[in-house]
């Protein structure tokens, strides 16, 4: 009895394996042979609906007789009801699926099902029932939202909640559709329930994007939030981090080092080390940083040095608006070998927003391209009433 029953454990375990070999070929005939082999694996009939569609019908019927619990089985199932023209049956068998499973996907279903039976409201019901339960790419759920209305504060009352994983996938949706306000009205909700390590650079995309529509309401903001929240360490005083002391973050309210062929800058304990080789081009910025100033007359001041650089050769400090050519003050060059100070005096007007500290080079007329280091020692900006 003994021998016989190891030899029928043996049989069942070479006819699964035989089962999955077959399944694992992936055509219809070799599913059909893995089906009777195993005749009772769910599984392989609802591979073989969608090999066959043919007999999808009874084939999906049969994998949710063998098991009541596949979820997917009663989506097929629901989906072809539908295009039956069976609607009854059809929301009947999607909602099934929810009550075994209630991820994502059926939830998704059901909200793309009520969407293509035109009602409304049980479309945003389940929408927000997806948003709850959210998967790792939910673009599509956002798209078909976009489809009902290209209002953000519709898709954002239905869609926003407290979960970071859905917060952080809405926020670059809203991006992708230039929806920059929707975007900083969501952001705090990612500040709140996020964490640094995970959304912190997802939260500088949204910024970034702010200070390139020269949005500075909201840009200030949400930089504010970030300060207070300590997801970011900076200076109370303008520019930030100016003396180099950190590596810069990437976000438009630290410090932007282009790099260049020609041109290598790095911030140490001594400032700013910015190595002009020659070949560097002929005009490009140093350094760039937003800044956050209201309304009124300011002095820059900053120290500096510099190694085999000679005057006038085109190493400046420039005050710029939004459009580049909007310039608010410009210094002299930088040239000196011993550590020198200088001073820029500048206004902001009420209509710049988000102005720009930049230190550029540009190749002065008849000169050879500057060859030499650049040390750059501090920066401030104050109003003028403190000087």
């Amino acid at each position: 009895m003994l021998a016989a029953a190891c030899c029928a454990g043996i049989w069942c375990s070479l006819r699964f394996v035989r089962a999955d070999i077959f399944f694992k070929q992936d055509t219809a005939a070799s599913v059909q042979a893995a089906i009777k082999a195993v005749p009772d694996s769910s599984e392989y009939y609802m591979r073989l609906s969608q090999l066959d569609p043919s007999d999808a019908h009874e084939l999906l019927v049969t994998a949710l007789a063998l098991n009541h619990y596949n979820a997917q089985a009663e989506i097929e199932l629901g989906l072809q009801y539908e295009a039956d023209g069976d609607f009854a049956q059809a929301e009947k068998h999607l909602l099934a699926a929810f009550a075994v499973d209630d991820t994502y996907l059926p939830r998704w279903s059901l909200a793309n099902y009520y969407l293509r039976r035109d009602d409304l409201p049980a479309f945003w019901s389940w929408v927000q029932k997806a948003a709850q339960m959210p998967s790792d790419d939910m673009r599509a759920l956002f798209e078909l939202c976009w489809r009902v209305t290209q209002d953000p504060k519709q898709i954002s009352a239905a869609v926003v909640n407290d979960n970071p994983a859905m917060l952080r996938q809405y926020e670059s949706f809203l991006l992708s559709k230039e929806q920059l306000t929707a975007a900083a009205d969501v952001a705090p909700r990612l500040l709140h329930s996020g964490t640094p390590g995970v959304d912190r650079l997802v939260l500088f995309d949204v910024l970034n994007r702010l200070i390139v529509a020269n949005d500075g309401k909201d840009a200030r903001t949400l930089w504010l939030k970030l300060i207070a929240k300590q997801w970011v360490v900076a200076d109370a005083g303008e520019p930030n981090n100016g003396d180099f002391a950190r590596e810069p973050l990437p976000v438009s309210f630290d410090w932007s080092l282009p790099e260049y062929a020609g041109l290598h800058s790095w911030p140490g304990a001594s400032g700013l080390e910015a190595e002009f080789t020659g070949s560097q081009p002929e005009e490009c910025t140093v350094a760039e940083q937003a800044l956050m100033l209201a309304p009124g007359k300011y002095v820059l001041t900053y120290a500096y040095q510099t190694a085999d650089i000679a005057a006038g050769t085109g190493i400046r400090w420039r005050i710029v608006g939004a459009a580049p050519e909007n310039i608010l003050g410009e210094s002299s060059d930088l040239s000196s070998d011993t550590i020198q100070q200088g001073t820029l005096v500048f206004v902001v007007t009420p209509e710049t927003q988000l102005p720009r500290l930049r230190l550029l080079y540009k190749r002065a007329l008849g000169t050879p391209r500057i060859e030499g280091q650049l040390m750059l020692k501090s920066v401030r900006i104050q109003p003028e009433s403190l000087q």
